[in-house]
């Protein structure tokens, strides 16, 4: 497959508006403003581009759920990047930050939207004064501005700076960030396309999707939907980190076997060891083991193992690592970045950080882990945002998964400990 995202992505200069220009930069901006908008927004539904970010929402519809009329509209494009084991955004914007303004500017054409925000991590500082730079290109090349390349099209971009907290990532969580308020997710309904940033219409999508748009463009949505399997369309950009052997960022067409992913591209693990278990969508999504590698990598068949594709983090664990360590690493991130407003996920994941360091220090029995798996079930769907289902989800596949050798990890703390054997105390009865 040849790529388009990624496309000579490491040609020198390519963050410059000259190198972007040459290699047909903006030409596909220049192309929708000269069709009606309604066309435009038709060639994005008839892609069936499907948000790249997480949750996998198709951008068409999505941006069909805006309001028509003369009222302030806003973008937002999410560049707060903070799912453990997704660097994808990252590449895009240090590399080719003119794609992703392109995407921006047709979007915002097709939608009547005249001003946009970026709102990068924090951490992202070199990418970030690399945005800056190609946003004031954009501005005195006239991709940007009061009328953009002369077509009477307003359009207004600000880049956005947070301050490192992996709460800003949820849609609304980052709405109150960039008012300028504490970042806290809100309620729902109203949803952003209704009533959003400064309480006006909003569209919010993730950095790899609006840079899709000038592909999208490019070949027409129905072409483009043509590539990937059906409701999966398009290529897709994966994370592949942890234990393989060419960790990095790869291009790939939505539906092909995980298996060439993890070991045909990363490499797989390292020779001797095998895949023990995997998260197919960042350190959020129920884990899968070894006996799904065949699976087909795309939406709906990720949702059929139960599990989600969500923004594309591949995180190989081979047999060197503990289902306990695992548990422990991604248990004590999300109570961390709990922001505390709801109690289902600020009780739940301290609850469940508790549980698993009780495990750790020798004090569990197995009855711990039916607790443990319990307290899962009373987080998910019960939460404001999704913080508190995206540890619940990973920890209870980990429970349901790997219960014989978590049950080893409980006999075999307690004799690090010196408490006294279930064995002899009598299996699954806890001994104070």
């Amino acid at each position: 497959m040849k790529p388009l995202i990624f496309d000579n992505i490491d040609e020198p200069g390519l963050n410059t508006l000259a190198v972007y220009e040459r290699r047909g930069g903006y030409e596909m901006l220049r192309k929708a403003l000269a069709m009606p908008r309604e066309a435009v927004l038709q060639e994005i539904s008839d892609s069936g581009l499907r948000g790249r970010g997480g949750a996998g929402f198709p951008m068409g519809m999505k941006a069909g759920f805006l309001p028509k009329g003369d009222m302030p509209k806003y973008l937002t494009c999410n560049a707060d990047e903070s799912e453990p084991g997704t660097f994808k955004d990252r590449e895009l914007m240090q590399k080719s930050p003119h794609m992703l303004i392109e995407g921006i500017a047709i979007a915002c054409y097709a939608a009547a939207i005249t001003q946009a925000f970026i709102y990068i991590r924090g951490e992202y500082r070199l990418q970030g004064d690399i945005l800056e730079a190609a946003i004031a290109e954009a501005y005195a090349a006239g991709y940007l501005g009061d009328g953009i390349l002369d077509s009477g099209q307003p359009l207004s971009l600000v880049l956005h700076r947070g301050a490192g907290a992996y709460i800003c990532g949820e849609e609304t969580g980052l709405l109150d960030s960039l008012e300028g308020k504490r970042g806290n997710p809100r309620l729902k309904p109203p949803f952003p396309a209704i009533q959003g940033l400064y309480d006006g219409p909003t569209l919010i999508n993730n950095v790899e999707t609006l840079a899709t748009v000038p592909h999208v463009i490019r070949l027409g949505g129905k072409q483009y939907a043509e590539i990937g399997v059906e409701r999966s369309s398009g290529t897709k950009l994966v994370s592949v980190s942890g234990d393989v052997q060419r960790p990095g960022n790869y291009e790939i067409e939505l539906g092909i076997p995980s298996r060439e992913i993890i070991f045909g591209l990363a490499g797989g693990p390292q020779p001797g060891r095998e895949v023990k278990l995997w998260f197919p969508g960042g350190s959020s999504s129920p884990v899968l083991t070894r006996d799904d590698l065949d699976l087909p990598y795309d939406f709906d068949s990720m949702a059929k193992a139960g599990t989600m594709l969500g923004s594309g983090a591949i995180i190989v664990v081979d047999d060197t690592h503990t289902v306990l360590e695992v548990m422990s690493k991604v248990v004590k991130f999300y109570a961390h970045e709990s922001c505390g407003k709801c109690v289902p996920c600020r009780e739940g994941t301290n609850w469940t950080h508790k549980m698993v360091h009780r495990i750790e220090s020798g004090e569990a029995t197995p009855m711990d882990l039916d607790l443990l798996a319990s307290v899962q079930t009373q987080i998910i769907g019960n939460c404001l945002c999704v913080l508190g289902d995206a540890m619940a989800m990973p920890v209870g596949s980990m429970v349901a998964k790997f219960r014989p050798e978590l049950e080893a990890e409980v006999e075999a703390a307690r004799e690090r400990a010196g408490t006294p054997s279930l064995a002899s105390a009598g299996a699954g009865v806890p001994v104070h």
